[in-house]
């Protein structure tokens, strides 16, 4: 069995590149997924609502948005955050299966390497990755918070196996996962 993890900077194209090469051939982890599905459940509010001493439970997201704007929030909401998505991402990895596919945007700033047989990295263009992060409802000061939270692409790209560029449009994209998928199938 291969462990193969998918990272990248923010808006880079990681869940696309992530869900071109598992197909639906083979299980998909999405770090991103577990964090939405976090923020519906009552108990992790209430978390959030005591670590950071919020109003109420009315649009908890929304208001951490807010929160975030201040110094070393960010790592303080990863402090709540990431031990779930490891717990999620352990059980994950009991599966059996010929290979897993995991996309965590902080794979290696969260130092989980050491889980991975393969490392992938999704390299684009800051400025591109500003415009879709915009065009997702995104704005340019959160970008820019979470953006300097990675660690910078050269550092990223000499950690992981293989590189995959996606500067271009998402059919280069397609070739480029068919030919890397044939390193592992």
């Amino acid at each position: 069995m291969k462990i193969i993890g998918i990272t990248g900077s923010i808006a880079s194209g990681k869940t696309t590149v992530a869900q071109l090469m598992a197909g639906t051939k083979y299980p998909l982890f999405s770090a991103d997924k577990i964090v939405s599905r976090l923020y519906k459940k009552k108990i992790f509010s209430k978390i959030l609502i005591k670590k950071f001493n919020l109003k109420n439970t009315y649009k908890v997201k929304d208001q951490i948005k807010l929160i975030l704007k201040k110094n070393n929030n960010l790592h303080k909401l990863e402090s709540v955050i990431h031990p779930f998505v490891r717990k999620e991402m352990i059980a994950f990895l009991k599966k059996k299966n010929k290979m897993l596919f995991l996309e965590i945007p902080l794979l290696i700033e969260s130092k989980l390497n050491r889980y991975f047989d393969k490392l992938i990295f999704v390299q684009t263009k800051k400025k591109l990755r500003k415009l879709r992060y915009l065009k997702k409802k995104g704005n340019k000061k959160m970008f820019s918070l979470l953006d300097k939270r990675q660690f910078p692409s050269a550092k990223k790209k000499s950690i992981c196996d293989h590189t995959i560029n996606n500067n271009l449009s998402l059919a280069i994209l397609r070739k480029k996962v068919k030919i890397l998928m044939k390193h592992y199938e």
